[in-house]
């Protein structure tokens, strides 16, 4: 009778687990790409893990594609007339893949402010390929260069400006603005070994966009609309950096301002695809580090930034039952359709984006 009676107990207990279905929807946030797309409400916390992966390969000048050759006999370099450097480029990157880890937190300590903040660790990794002497077309080698370490750090607050209907309405709109101030702790002075053109090894500082921080306070504005209707869902973004002041090594980043806009489908309440457009105009670097000099495209602040459009797919999964109730993973991935780069610069390739994130 014991044993009968401690196993409707436990019966009992494991019937009370959470096997209650939440009223989360997979489509309840942006593709996971997008950033700071909601708030929450008073007393909620919630905790986000994303992996990013960003691959560049082969070389532009505005639209059109340019080959390693064109560029060492055709692009001057701007360092020309200091010691040793050659009149023309002589080191092409060929290749370059960014990973970076972010874990985000916020937290609504009101229901009219969610404060948010995020860190992240980023890995570097360029090759290139270097030709002989001072002219002509002879590869001499390849190299590669590796920079990582632990990123700029972002503090901020979102805000809900407007709200209508709730999640039991068909159709419901919703807007989010938001400022947050990027903290400059990242490094700026990463260096590594080179193949140069004088068949040496040297060691020097690595060139702009191989550096792990942006070394100045920079402000980021955001204002994000979405809405519902049924099983669609709809979204608009914008979203900035502009640089303050200059970084100890004298120069400082181009600004940025990004906007999206996609559309989704609920397929079930755990299951959401999406589509997303994003264009990103990206400003030169203002100024120049002097320890950062090369016959190398990299090392040449003119030659950074441009413009871009690209074209994402996404999913969405939430958990709405049991102990993983709540629980969100998104996976995004996208390709360039359109790049105008201030160039000899490498171009995009494709992206990946994959994150977790979970509100108590």
């Amino acid at each position: 009778m014991k044993n009968h009676s401690s196993a409707l107990a436990l019966a009992a207990v494991l019937s009370a687990s959470p096997a209650i279905a939440h009223d989360v929807k997979a489509d309840d946030h942006a593709p996971i790409g997008v950033m700071g797309d909601h708030t929450h409400e008073k007393g909620e916390v919630m905790i986000s893990v994303r992996y990013m992966h960003m691959a560049m390969s082969e070389n532009q000048i505005g639209t059109d594609g340019v080959t390693p050759d064109t560029i060492v006999t055709t692009i001057p370099n701007r360092f020309f007339g200091a010691p040793m450097q050659p009149p023309t480029l002589r080191i092409v990157p060929t290749e370059m893949n960014t990973d970076m880890v972010m874990i985000g937190a916020m937290y609504a300590p009101a229901d009219w402010v969610t404060l948010m903040a995020m860190g992240s660790y980023i890995t570097k990794d360029m090759s290139h390929i270097t030709y002989q002497g001072g002219m002509g077309t002879t590869p001499l080698g390849t190299f590669e260069t590796s920079p990582e370490g632990f990123g700029d750090i972002s503090v901020g607050a979102l805000f809900p400006v407007m709200k209508n209907g709730d999640r039991t309405s068909k159709s419901r709109q919703e807007m989010t603005v938001g400022a947050s101030v990027s903290i400059p702790t990242g490094s700026t002075t990463e260096t590594a070994q080179i193949l140069s053109p004088m068949n040496a090894e040297p060691t020097v500082r690595t060139p702009y966009m191989m550096q792990i921080g942006s070394g100045t306070w920079d402000i980021k504005p955001s204002a994000t609309f979405k809405g519902w209707d049924g099983k669609l869902g709809y979204g608009v973004q914008y979203a900035g950096t502009i640089r303050t002041g200059t970084n100890d090594e004298g120069y400082s980043f181009g600004d940025v301002h990004e906007g999206s806009v996609w559309v989704s489908y609920n397929a079930k309440q755990w299951i959401s695809f999406s589509a997303r457009t994003r264009a990103r105009t990206t400003g030169r670097v203002d100024g120049i580090d002097p320890m950062i000099m090369g016959p190398v495209q990299t090392a040449n602040p003119d030659f950074q930034g441009g413009e871009r459009i690209d074209v994402l797919g996404g999913i969405n999964l939430v958990a709405t039952h049991g102990p993983l109730a709540g629980h969100r993973i998104g996976l995004e991935v996208g390709a360039p359709i359109y790049q105008n780069l201030n160039g000899p610069q490498m171009a995009g390739d494709w992206s990946l984006n994959v994150g977790w994130q979970k509100a108590f």
